[in-house]
């Protein structure tokens, strides 16, 4: 008898030290930065790479957070830089991914739109359009104009990567839908046409408009001769003169050369995309901006003319 009594409060003096310890061990206040990165893996992998960064975690700490659940990999917020063990543990397997929101707007160059990210993002521009010139499809628009949300902390070429992938996905859902197929030569024309549809339609009503005017004018062998098209690259948001028209010997320079510029000018939208697909029954060969903002279109040069009057 007294040794079974002697067993029992050996047994529960072990396990009042047991639960004394697991308390003040899960109390402990630690250390941690606000943001934090999750390494893919087990959690046991996870606890091992924490470590080796430095935080005070141990054996332990992988069985509570396996009970606690698996933590989601990439950058999560953990909201704080002083929690108590059970606390950090808990927010490391809840804590959400850490996003960051960037959005190419329509019309615009990848060089700029990377020098805004990389800005925005801590990232190398340079590195960001070298990854886009070795992987894209497209010299130009081979990332379609959207927001995006993409994980802190995210690289150079993991962020090009995941844009130019998600983009394809768009066109070929786009383009599957219309013709039933994807052809990457005939989505380059494509995407020309509709980049400079983009660039020159004052809304989205017009769009069809301005895309008839190019198909029109291609159909008769005019030269487009649309300032757009010189609002490549670096000088998306240039002002295109008479100097810099008789002057810039590119191919994008519609007023020199007949025919479509040899690649898109810009980022396109679905409008545009589609204004391109299905460009508006019409014979303008013309269209001139307006003193409201938007545009007035004519077959007639004549006509032309006295909208480049009444604008001025």
């Amino acid at each position: 008898m007294f040794r079974k009594n002697f067993i029992m409060s050996l047994i529960e003096n072990i396990l009042i030290l047991l639960v004394v310890t697991f308390v003040f061990y899960s109390s402990q206040s630690l250390s941690t930065q606000k943001t934090i990165y999750v390494p893919q893996g087990s959690i046991t992998n996870i606890i091992s790479q924490l470590h080796k960064k430095g935080y005070e975690v141990s054996i332990i700490d992988r069985y509570i957070l396996s009970f606690l659940g698996q933590p989601q990999s990439g950058w999560v917020d953990i909201g704080s830089t002083r929690l108590n063990r059970i606390d950090f543990l808990y927010k490391l397997a809840t804590a959400k991914a850490k996003m960051e929101e960037i959005t190419l707007i329509p019309g615009e160059t990848t060089v700029l739109f990377f020098e805004d990210i990389a800005a925005t993002l801590e990232l190398n521009a340079s590195k960001l359009q070298q990854f886009y010139n070795q992987d894209a499809d497209y010299p130009e628009a081979g990332i379609y104009a959207d927001t995006y949300y993409v994980p802190f902390g995210i690289n150079e070429e993991q962020l090009v990567t995941f844009l130019l992938k998600e983009s394809t996905k768009q066109f070929q859902k786009i383009s599957h839908k219309i013709y039933g197929t994807y052809d990457k030569k005939q989505w380059l024309r494509l995407l020309t046409v509709a980049s400079i549809i983009q660039k020159e339609a004052a809304n989205v009503e017009e769009m069809p408009l301005v895309s008839s005017v190019i198909y029109n004018r291609l159909k008769k062998g005019m030269p487009l001769q649309m300032d757009g098209t010189l609002n490549y690259g670096k000088y998306s948001h240039i002002k295109v003169t008479p100097d810099r028209i008789r002057n810039d010997k590119s191919r994008f320079n519609t007023y020199k050369y007949k025919g479509l510029p040899p690649s898109p000018i810009g980022a396109v939208s679905f409008d545009a995309i589609i204004a391109a697909i299905k460009p508006a029954q019409t014979d303008y060969l013309y269209f001139m901006k307006n003193k409201q903002g938007t545009h007035d279109f004519t077959k007639s040069y004549q006509t032309h003319r006295r909208n480049i009057l009444k604008a001025r």
